[in-house]
């Protein structure tokens, strides 16, 4: 997929869609957030910080709320995409036009700015040998590619942690974005951050 240069091109380039998610981002729109292009995809943030994703696929398109985990979601609306993986990210899936309601779609909007304000969110914490915290930036390709996610879990732990540790410690989103384009090819290989060098 070519990067797209700003939220329309995204619009046109997944056409199959292009009714609702015009629909979602004149929602967002409505709200303070401010619109940008990062990880190939619209991204909306507060204060610079990145609150709510857009994004299509080939069958469903949504929105990601990525500190959702604080959300109410009375409407039980929310996915986790990797169960025990993802601790903040949470998507709002659609299928069809139909399927959105403006007033419910806005109020979770609200309420996730409100959050981000209120400085809600989950920090990145210590991780043990067992533990692996996936960058948000990595999180969302894995998402929006099933055979990356595929390959990414045939992984060992510590080839995902290589991978993770890679991307989280770029200080720059460009840096993240550089990185990221780097690592996927080797991940479909199957092939580790540093292992050209442990096979010196």
């Amino acid at each position: 997929m070519k990067k797209p240069n700003s939220v329309e091109e995204y619009i046109e380039d997944n056409e199959h869609f292009a009714k609702e998610l015009t629909l979602l981002r004149n929602i967002l729109n409505s709200t303070e957030v401010e619109e940008n292009i990062k990880w190939n995809a619209p991204v909306y943030s507060v204060d610079g910080k990145n609150v709510i994703g857009l994004g299509a696929f080939k069958n469903h398109f949504g929105i990601w709320f990525f500190n959702g985990v604080f959300l109410k979601d009375k409407h039980n609306l929310l996915l986790n995409a990797q169960e025990n993986k993802t601790k903040a990210l949470r998507q709002m899936r659609f299928e069809s036009f139909d399927q959105i309601d403006k007033n419910i779609v806005l109020a979770y909007i609200k309420e996730v700015i409100e959050n981000q304000k209120l400085g809600k969110e989950i920090k990145p914490s210590k991780t043990t040998k067992k533990d692996i915290i996936i960058p948000v930036e990595l999180q969302n390709e894995l998402n929006s590619n099933s055979v990356l996610l595929d390959a990414f879990k045939l992984l060992t732990l510590s080839k995902q942690r290589e991978y993770c540790e890679y991307i989280d410690t770029a200080k720059r989103d460009a840096t993240k974005q550089t990185r990221l384009e780097k690592i996927k090819p080797m991940i479909l290989k199957n092939i580790g951050l540093n292992d050209k060098y442990k096979n010196c």
